[in-house]
């Protein structure tokens, strides 16, 4: 099955024993909002918090934006009741905090199964530790249902005793294995908050480093930040023009007609199309033909080692091409 694609460019959080957030966020531009019970509520504010993100979830008002719900770790003394609220709620996803192996994700997904969870209930997983950074690709393999992992790099920075710095290169490894992972089993990832509200140009150098990693979005904790988010992981003119000279061509049928006038760059294999943003990008099915069109049209079996059709297969091909009256007979 095809993963969705839907933005992700905003996905800010949400206090759950905020009431005053939880209702203006109705307003807010974000493509996603992740209702917190963890690390933004106090540990004597856990039960209430949850009765407050179910009632304003009940209440609704949130589409069309993603909602997820980031529950309490499985081993606390409130993660058994997040997940069971979370197994009801109107919610798209359930956010697992501190994910360091596949078997913990299982684990989950079996008891959101047991709870009565909607099989559609997707599960994003936060990478916030060095165990869990080396473990991604495990984690995002775990199960079909994973459709997201997120960077929790405060916590990550303090374990790692790096300094936050705003070039993040003590992050650099971290990032790209997520990336990595998370790539490589087709799922979104998501680049991590940064809490200096204060620092606007640092957040805006954030989200440029982290479109140009490739990060499908970036988690955000205030409203302040979704504007500048939205911008920096949206395509610009100049992209979705690209992309759309890319698809024009197949929802005429064409293939080999329109691909040299419809692309206007490095004729790689499929890589057009692959690097057009995901806003901007024809489904996958639509891809396929651009992948096709490789080395200039000529079949893999045709081909010599540098793309480029052989000496021998020319020569070959020109030894059977039909000549005299039964070059005119066939034509």
């Amino acid at each position: 099955m095809e993963p969705a694609i839907r933005p992700r460019r905003s996905v800010l959080f949400l206090p759950g024993s905020n009431p005053r957030a939880l209702e203006k966020a109705r307003e807010l531009p974000a493509d996603g909002l992740i209702f917190d019970l963890e690390d933004a509520v106090a540990p004597d504010a856990k039960e209430t918090a949850r009765a407050a993100v179910a009632a304003a979830l009940s209440i609704g008002g949130y589409a069309p934006r993603e909602l997820i719900l980031r529950v309490n770790p499985l081993e606390s003394a409130w993660g058994h009741a997040d997940l069971t609220a979370a197994a009801t709620l109107p919610l798209d996803a359930v956010l697992l905090p501190k994910i360091e192996t596949a078997e913990r994700v299982r684990l989950t997904i079996d008891l959101l199964d047991s709870l009565g969870a909607r099989p559609e209930l997707a599960v994003w997983c936060m990478i916030e530790t060095p165990l869990g950074v080396l473990a991604a690709a495990e984690i995002a393999a775990a199960s079909p249902r994973i459709a997201a992992l997120v960077l929790g790099t405060s916590d990550l920075t303090k374990d790692l005793h790096a300094r936050d710095t705003r070039t993040r290169l003590p992050l650099l490894t971290a990032l790209g294995l997520v990336l990595l992972a998370a790539r490589a089993h087709r799922r979104a990832v998501l680049d991590g908050v940064q809490l200096d509200l204060a620092d606007a140009e640092g957040f805006a150098a954030a989200c440029q480093q982290g479109r140009e990693f490739g990060f499908d979005g970036k988690t955000l904790i205030h409203p302040q930040q979704i504007a500048p988010a939205n911008a920096a992981f949206s395509p610009d003119a100049d992209e979705v023009a690209r992309a759309r000279r890319l698809h024009r061509p197949l929802c005429r049928g064409g293939r080999r007609q329109h691909w040299r006038g419809a692309h206007r760059g490095p004729a790689r294999r499929g890589a057009a199309c692959r690097r057009s943003p995901p806003h901007a990008r024809p489904c996958r099915r639509d891809c396929l033909p651009l992948r096709r069109v490789s080395a200039f049209c000529i079949p893999a079996r045709l081909r010599g080692s540098d793309g480029r059709r052989s000496a021998a297969t020319a020569a070959s091909r020109r030894d059977r091409r039909p000549t005299g009256r039964r070059a005119w007979s066939s034509r």
